[in-house]
């Protein structure tokens, strides 16, 4: 398995989810008094956002991307469902 592949089904784990975080745990946290499900859900958001900066940073270093490509696909991780749109990129890529 290469970086790239890598990079694909860390980007749509991470945008699943930051799915699950903003429109799942986050109304259980507040609407439900549930705060566990945003505790474990943000967990795993923020180990995969973590590997999501770094397999971009790999990315754009083997793949020489240039700094606007990059940018934008680091822009993605912080936008709902933009995870799944840089996997369709990637994927139409190759």
């Amino acid at each position: 398995m290469n970086t790239l592949s890598i990079f694909r089904k860390i980007a749509v784990a991470e945008g699943i989810s930051y799915v699950l975080l903003l429109f799942i745990a986050m109304p259980l946290k507040y609407l439900a008094d549930m705060p566990l499900a945003v505790k474990y859900t943000g967990w795993a958001h923020g180990l995969l956002f973590v590997l999501y900066i770094a397999f971009l940073v790999m990315a754009f270093v083997e793949y020489k991307w240039s700094f606007k490509k990059t940018a934008m696909f680091g822009v993605a991780s912080l936008l709902p469902f933009a995870p799944f749109w840089v996997d369709k990129k990637l994927k139409e890529e190759n």
